[in-house]
């Protein structure tokens, strides 16, 4: 009957109306919550064919959809762990219960961004209980290749803030100066000894004693020097001797003319340098290339170390954790060390919207989101990892506040459909009368 198909489109009105209501309202709930993505609701007409010239009211449908795939404007904040994605991707993420419970692989909820601290454990988790998922580095910094299409190599990230941590030293660059004058006829012949500070594996202080002792002819000007290197860490063991010899032709005169190894590694003339064995392994020092300016030199009558540089670091405390924009976590200490300890990926999917929504404004992928890829930051579609920020909520109070308005006049219209088909049939009862 024409007039019951009007009541049945009209209460149909309402239920679409109530649930758009219920999306608005969501939405202006969740207007100041980081990362929140909006509800959209749509109505959708039903069409219910006529038969013999006579119409009837179909109705309207509603359907939600969470808005995933927009992204709302990105604000600063101070600490360093406070993450957001600048662009395409998402962090990966697990309940901080599925980690303390240990019951196996954490399952992987994803989300766009999120407040980081360490906790009593050293997690990095939100207040709401999210862990961070992150790939971990191997000891010297670089991170193994792990598979893209599963979360099954990825881990709590985990923060240990009292560590320690040395780098051993492996080079030694020696820039010196050797007096001219020592190797004429009549010198003294003095040895100059120059100790350079270096740290073993276990970041305890060592030194390399390096001693140049020049060769004093009985006529004219010899050039030639012995450099004889010994270790604290090795008493009364001579770990390198060798025999240096400068020009001193006016074109090249105080450079490295050629060097003679006695003990320890020969010297290598493409790089300017030779291997000795400290008590830790091997090292390398660099004295220059034959020809060149720098390194080794013999002019004035001057002994000069004019720069000594090495690399390896003492023992320090881990003082801060930061993520670049490519998702490296970096841990910084106390000595100027910085080591890279995980690399936080970013998850795209083909239909982000097609996830399922969860508490804590996180997403699991579902049949309908497509299989996702585990991408670099900053690589392929994907955006980078801004630290220091917040994502802000997509929801737009003005204009939710509009819909508010259209929303109730559409449900007191339809709500006015109802008393009107009522007052009809109540016309149709009184027919008898």
């Amino acid at each position: 009957m024409t007039i019951s198909s009007s009541l049945n489109a009209g209460v149909a009105g309402l239920s679409a109306n109530a649930t758009r209501l219920a999306a608005i309202s969501d939405n202006i709930a969740n207007s100041a919550t980081f990362g929140y993505k909006r509800i959209e609701a749509d109505f959708h007409s039903m069409v219910i064919s006529s038969q013999g010239g006579t119409y009837s009211a179909g109705g309207v449908r509603s359907t939600t959809q969470r808005l995933i795939d927009e992204r709302g404007a990105l604000v600063a904040t101070s600490n360093p762990t406070d993450l957001a994605v600048r662009g395409r991707g998402m962090l990966p993420v697990a309940q901080i219960t599925d980690v303390l419970n240990a019951n196996g692989q954490s399952q992987m909820h994803l989300t766009t961004t999120g407040s980081f601290r360490t906790d009593a454990d050293g997690y990095l988790r939100t207040e709401s209980g999210l862990v961070l998922l992150g790939w971990p580095a191997l000891p010297d910094g670089t991170v193994p290749t792990y598979p893209r299409d599963t979360a099954d190599g990825l881990e709590p990230v985990q923060i240990n803030v009292n560590q320690f941590s040395g780098e051993p030293t492996t080079s030694i660059d020696l820039g010196v100066n050797l007096p001219a004058t020592q190797t004429e006829a009549g010198a003294a012949g003095t040895t100059s000894e120059l100790s350079v500070e270096y740290y073993d594996n276990l970041g305890t202080s060592e030194n390399l004693t390096i001693e140049f002792t020049p060769s004093v002819p009985a006529t004219g000007s010899s050039n030639e020097w012995t450099m004889t290197i010994t270790d604290t860490a090795q008493p009364g063991v001579v770990i390198g001797e060798y025999t240096l010899v400068f020009d001193d032709s006016r074109s090249s005169g105080g450079t490295l003319q050629s060097v003679t190894s006695a003990t320890g590694g020969a010297y290598d003339p493409a790089t300017g340098s030779m291997i000795v064995n400290v008590a830790g392994g091997p090292m390398e020092v660099n004295i220059g290339l034959v020809g060149a300016p720098d390194g080794l030199t013999q002019l004035s009558d001057t002994f000069s170390p004019v720069s000594i540089s090495k690399d390896g670091f003492p023992v320090g405390n881990m003082t801060s954790v930061e993520v670049d924009p490519n998702g490296f976590v970096h841990a910084f200490f106390d000595t100027g060390i910085t080591r890279t300890i995980y690399q936080i990926p970013l998850v795209d999917l083909p239909n982000p919207n097609g996830m399922v929504a969860l508490d804590e404004q996180t997403y699991l992928p579902s049949p309908e989101s497509g299989s996702y890829f585990l991408w670099d930051a900053s690589d392929g579609p994907t955006g980078d990892i801004v630290s220091f920020a917040r994502e802000e909520t997509t929801t737009d109070v003005a204009g939710e506040l509009t819909s508010m308005i259209e929303t109730q006049r559409a449900y007191s219209s339809n709500a006015k459909v109802i008393q009107t088909v009522d007052e009809m049939l109540q016309e149709t009862t009184n027919i008898k009368r």
